[in-house]
């Protein structure tokens, strides 16, 4: 029996490991799987672990306010090797690129044991973009034993850089996540959510709208945040919602531009079903996040990425999204696109999603049976 540590710190890392945790524990009598949460983020988190039903067997609790990424880099290293002592995993599994993600491979590396690095092989090939996120995912790619990919062009990307052992095109489990979340959210049924988002006219076309990179904050944030106004004004008939993260560098911007609109709602984050609800009422998406630009094709919902580049190139190459950088002018024009021409609305929400088909999960429980 393989001893299996998953380790997470992040809402993301938590949605795409959540349907892996599941998968494996089905797996009694071939993995003793456990896991260690850091609470890099600590709300945002727990918020997908009450959702799905699991509860971590460690949690390092290292979120603090306003923390550096080198103080924080210290706390982890340093809170887990005890974890990994006490358990003596066989494999750890991270999972993209947090910091969280890359220290757990490092901390692993130390200690000689095995890492599996989930949806490797994702690259923007600019260090600073995102930020810290493309650093700790290249190193983690140097410490991993195995990698799993969501797409072929991920593995190609880790041949040029002559990693060619132990890699497998499993898709995202993102779109694992998006499936049993909203068949769990249909179980439920839609009476909290309406009532949640009580003060939108859901009869509209809604712009569901996320924003909160680091490498945006500054004159790039405010173009992002004008042209929302702009599209807000332009289309009365619009529903933009905007749900606003908690950093005061995303706050004071959105807040400053974007109050008092009528068609504008700037609302507070969301938690993963309310999200997943909401992006599937939604008409299209504009966003900087990574997790979207893979959960909004599966719906039909086409993307605009509000970021100079991405490492998830594989949706602006099948059409399911379109980088428009945080350009004024190109946010409003693609947008009104969107909204103006229903047959190239069609076509971009009609083309395959590149990301998976929902059994990633499954894909790896297998492999892991035979490594």
């Amino acid at each position: 029996m393989k001893k299996i540590l998953l380790i997470f710190g992040t809402r993301p890392e938590a949605i795409k490991m959540a349907p892996l945790y599941t998968e494996l524990k089905k797996h009694t009598n071939d993995f003793d799987v456990r896991i260690c949460v850091t609470a890099q983020h600590r709300e945002m988190l727990d918020q997908v672990l009450n959702f799905f039903g699991i509860v971590p067997d460690y949690d390092l609790d290292l979120m603090t306010p306003n923390q550096t990424l080198a103080k924080l880099t210290a706390r982890i290293l340093t809170n887990l090797e005890p974890v990994l002592l006490d358990f003596k995993p066989d494999i750890i599994f991270v999972q993209g690129d947090t910091t969280s993600t890359f220290i757990g491979a490092l901390a692993a590396f130390y200690l000689q044991i095995k890492v599996a690095h989930l949806e490797a092989g994702l690259r923007s090939w600019n260090k600073y973009s995102p930020f810290p996120e493309e650093i700790n995912r290249t190193l983690t790619t140097r410490i991993a034993d195995w990698h799993f990919t969501p797409t072929e062009q991920n593995k190609i990307n880790l041949a040029n850089e002559g990693i060619n052992d132990n890699v497998f095109v499993v898709g995202n489990t993102v779109i694992d996540a998006l499936l049993l979340g909203l068949n769990i959210i249909e179980s439920r049924g839609d009476d909290d959510f309406i009532k949640l988002f009580s003060g939108i006219d859901l009869s509209k076309r809604i712009i569901l709208v996320t924003g909160h990179r680091r490498e945006s904050f500054g004159e790039p944030f405010e173009n992002i945040c004008n042209a929302l106004k702009e599209i807000a004004t332009k289309y009365p008939d619009v529903e933009i919602v905007y749900p606003v993260h908690l950093n005061p560098n995303v706050q004071d911007t959105v807040r400053t531009i974007l109050k008092d609109i009528s068609n504008i709602h700037l609302i507070d984050p969301l938690d993963y079903p309310a999200m997943l609800w909401l992006l599937k009422k939604s008409y299209l998406v504009l966003t900087d996040s990574g997790g979207i630009q893979e959960e909004a094709p599966a719906l039909g919902k086409p993307v605009l990425v509000m970021r100079e580049v991405t490492e998830r190139t594989e949706g602006i190459d099948a059409g399911t999204a379109k980088l428009v950088g945080s350009d004024k002018n190109k946010i409003v024009n693609e947008t009104s696109l969107l909204l103006d021409n229903a047959v190239l609305y069609s076509e971009m929400s009609e083309c395959v999603n590149p990301y998976g088909d929902g059994t990633t999960s499954q894909q790896i429980a297998e492999i892991l049976k035979s490594v």
